[in-house]
């Protein structure tokens, strides 16, 4: 069916060429003609052309054009008439009707402007072939008019006709003007068109060569012609210039690739280019047809259609100038850019108001943005970087599978172009690494289903070339779906076959000593231990004291892979420090869970276990002496065998010992109270929340972050806390000095009770003699001295340890105050609570307010 339209189309342009040739010369409509063939071949090739007229298809346009032409004329009831013709054929629509109205409405009135110019009398040599009026009602019309009629008829229309010249004087002018034009022109204007065309191809002429001084096509001075043909010729050469720069871009940048500044990009700006330079050698090929037909006088007839002059060119270069202008600006712009920042400076100049330019650019875009499409999909969807010559605006280095998430791929800031956003860049960039995350860290496939059902959920085409420019909706959707499924499928992971939160919950019960039962059992069984010398402790001993204490509390009942985990650490110690300055417990983050619990945070976990583990040890200190300062039979009976002054001495001693330990106490116990519950549990429940909401990696992240970043603000472990936090140590130092005080009072008045003991039952048995040697024989024993030194040694003692102790409380004393008045002015408003807790009374308050 096609091949018989074509047919028909090509025997109507035969019959057409041969009737416009028989009004000219009858021999040339012959078929057999070299004239006929030639000017065949010239209306199949204007046919088959891509040109378009230089006006917007617009029907409405054009019909009010033809309109105000009309009013313009006078013709004011043809332009009413016209109106109500335009206004019904454009009602019509449906089948039967003419579907392209612009069309046929322009045809019209082209036809029309050549009726009236061929009226008007003038020369039709100047103008392409057409069909003429019928030459029999012509020449009745003219013997019907005679001469007057005829001149008023035609200054009516602004030109004066004559229609006989007895004296040829119409010729004699025409060949004077011809002479003239050869004596001001030493090169013909055939000639100078046919060079000008060389130029456009960059190709020097006989006459118009390219000038390395003037850098562009130029004639020579020493060729003669008129100032305004040298004038359009170098502007018509403009063209060749723009030419040669973008053909030598193209050629310079084809060469050096595969280099690293050409990339793929590159290539495809260099081949959306190429492509433009085809349409324009297509156009360069119709106009050197035209260029071999003579450029006529205005008196001559032969050839008026087919002809090219400078004039006519540089109305056919009016639309290639713009384009290639346009080209030229572009090489110039991205010479030094490759990939997404090269894709970014060609959108910049896509922004125009112009049709012809937008529609220009968008296609060159289309093409030159496919590579970095093609870049974003195999990234979001498959998780390959195919990033070669380092054009995409995501970058990759190799790192360690524990660093992958948060080193391993980086946004390249210059390498993304203005129409992706910051945001969706940001989407592009987590979902790639989510699903290398998952194939690398976590060995899982599942991602593919994910993205599969991302696709089918965007509507978009999995093949290459599926995404382009102009598709940022499409690009927005796919990337969107797909950021959404994968890091649901990489939480689902992360969260049930790598039980994060049971993980999260064991540092929370070990490494921050939730798990009361086995914190007290394990202070009981490795206290002995760490009060050594840290150079002497085992490390393999205090391992099996750990297992120890866990099966003995209830964490026996933990999953077996978390207890693994759990381990001892003994931290680097110098000289003098005992075993309770070295020890810690760490927890064993396998991949892909240090990818949360990295080297830093574990770090900063061990400082907070520091700080908890001095907080019990503390409080572990204080319960011992307690345990030893309890009133007891042993006690009591020791004031009966007392004299007076000794007793009051003693009480009083005691009294301040007790005193010393309920503030030390009160302390301690609401320091630990605020610590486990208002900032490690408050910090866990806001962290569990957090999990349940967290969309992806990164919330998940961010939310841990936030969680240890609270407990070690509150825990007065942050930068802003150090003064508050070495108070804090020197306190429980005190504290610690305090059990060794009261420990050695309690232990001096338990021997204070043998030794009275002992020297009642040597006065009895005074005459008997002693089988065994005992510690009363021994030098210096308070037994050895009698009574009298027994209570003076006492006395002695006891006043020392009042006087120890009355220090220990002062200076106690004189460092919660410092510490109480530090805390209003901490930024961290949870500090307030503490305060609030330790001075509920306003106790300390009115002390300080007295002083």
């Amino acid at each position: 069916m096609e091949e018989e339209d074509q047919r028909k189309v090509t025997d109507l342009v035969i019959e057409l060429v041969r009737r416009l040739l028989s009004q000219q010369n009858p021999q040339n409509a012959s078929p057999n003609s070299p004239h006929f063939s030639q000017s065949l071949r010239y209306a199949l090739r204007i046919l088959s052309s891509r040109l378009t007229p230089s006006v917007s298809p617009d029907a409405d346009a054009v019909a009010e054009s033809i309109k105000r032409r009309l009013a313009t004329q006078g013709n004011s009831s043809d332009a009413l008439t016209f109106a109500d013709l335009y206004t019904k054929f454009a009602s019509k629509n449906g089948p039967g009707s003419v579907n392209n109205k612009w069309a046929v409405l322009y045809l019209l009135k082209i036809i029309s402007e050549d009726r009236k110019t061929a009226i008007s009398g003038m020369d039709s040599s100047v103008f392409l072939p057409k069909l003429g009026l019928n030459d029999d009602e012509m020449g009745n019309d003219l013997r019907v008019l005679n001469a007057k009629e005829n001149r008023e008829k035609a200054w009516k229309n602004g030109v004066l006709l004559v229609s006989k010249d007895p004296e040829n004087l119409r010729e004699i002018s025409f060949r004077e003007y011809g002479n003239l034009v050869e004596e001001e022109n030493e090169v013909t204007e055939e000639v100078l068109v046919r060079d000008v065309l060389y130029a456009c191809q960059g190709i020097d002429g006989k006459y118009v060569k390219f000038d390395s001084n003037l850098d562009g096509y130029a004639l020579s001075d020493s060729i003669k012609v008129p100032r305004a043909t040298r004038t359009i010729v170098r502007k018509l050469c403009e063209l060749g210039w723009l030419f040669r720069k973008v053909k030598g871009y193209i050629s310079e940048s084809m060469d050096r690739f595969p280099a690293e500044d050409v990339g793929t990009v590159g290539q495809a700006f260099c081949a959306a280019l190429q492509d433009e330079l085809s349409e324009y050698y297509k156009l360069l090929a119709v106009l050197e047809a035209q260029s071999t037909n003579p450029i006529p006088l205005v008196s001559e007839n032969a050839s008026s259609g087919n002809y090219l002059s400078l004039r006519r060119l540089s109305v056919w270069f009016a639309e290639p100038m713009v384009k290639m202008r346009l080209m030229a600006i572009l090489v110039d712009k991205c010479k030094a850019l490759r990939g997404g920042a090269m894709v970014g400076a060609i959108h910049l100049h896509a922004q125009h108001g112009d049709p012809l330019v937008n529609d220009f650019m968008r296609r060159l875009l289309r093409r030159v943005c496919s590579p970095l499409f093609e870049m974003v999909r195999s990234w979001v969807l498959e998780g390959e970087l195919e990033d070669i010559f380092a054009e995409f605006f995501i970058v990759g280095q190799p790192v360690k599978a524990e660093s992958l998430w948060r080193e391993g791929y980086r946004l390249h800031a210059g390498m993304l172009p203005l129409f992706i956003s910051q945001s969706i860049a940001q989407r592009i960039l987590r979902t790639g690494k989510s699903i290398n995350f998952l194939r690398v860290c976590c060995d899982d496939r599942g991602w593919a289903d994910a993205a599969t059902e991302a696709v089918a959920a965007a509507g978009v085409t999995t093949r290459r070339g599926g995404l382009g420019y102009g598709e940022t909706d499409a690009l927005e959707s796919l990337v969107m779906e797909a950021a959404k499924r994968i890091d649901k499928h990489l939480l689902d992971v992360i969260y049930k076959r790598y039980k994060f939160k049971e993980h999260c919950l064991a540092i929370k019960r070990y490494l921050l000593l939730g798990q009361g039962d086995f914190v007290q059992y394990l202070m009981d069984i490795v206290g002995p231990e760490l009060s050594e010398p840290a150079n002497t402790i085992s490390s393999f001993k205090l391992a099996g004291l750990l297992e120890s204490a866990i099966r003995s509390s209830n964490a026996q009942y933990d999953d077996p892979d978390i207890l693994d985990r759990l381990r001892v650490k003994m931290m680097p110690h110098g000289t003098g420090d005992r075993g309770w300055d070295v020890f810690s417990l760490e927890y064993d983050a396998r991949v892909p869970l240090d990818t949360v619990f990295t080297e830093s945070v574990m770090t900063r976990y061990l400082r907070i276990f520091n700080f908890l583990w001095k907080l019990r040890r503390v409080e572990h200190a204080l319960i011992g002496a307690w345990k030893t300062m309890k009133p007891n039979c042993l006690t009591s009976h020791v004031y009966t065998k007392l004299q007076h002054a000794v007793k009051l001495q003693l009480l009083s001693t005691l009294r301040r010992c007790q005193v010393l330990w309920d503030e030390m106490n009160h302390f301690v116990t609401n320091l630990q109270y605020y610590i486990m519950f208002e900032v490690l549990e408050v910090s866990w429940s806001n962290f569990s929340n957090e999990m349940e909401v967290a969309k992806d990696l990164d919330d998940l992240l961010a939310a841990h972050e936030k969680y240890l970043h609270s407990i070690v603000e509150k825990s007065l472990l942050g930068e802003r806390s150090q003064t508050l936090y070495k108070s804090l140590f020197v306190l429980f130092d005190l504290i610690l000095q305090f059990r060794s005080h009261a420990d050695r009072l309690y232990e001096g008045i338990h021997e204070l009770q043998a030794r009275t003991a002992e020297s009642s039952l040597s006065s009895r048995d005074k005459n008997k003699p002693r089988q065994t040697k005992d510690k009363s024989s021994e030098p210096g024993s308070w037994i050895r001295e009698g009574r009298k030194a027994l209570t003076q040694r006492a006395s002695e003692f006891l006043q020392n340890m009042g006087q120890d102790l009355d220090a220990l409380a002062t200076e106690y004393k004189s460092l919660l105050e410092g510490f109480l008045t530090q805390l209003p002015v901490q930024q961290h408003v949870d500090l307030k609570f503490l305060l609030f807790r330790l001075d509920f009374t306003e106790f300390y308050t009115r002390q300080h307010a007295t002083m």
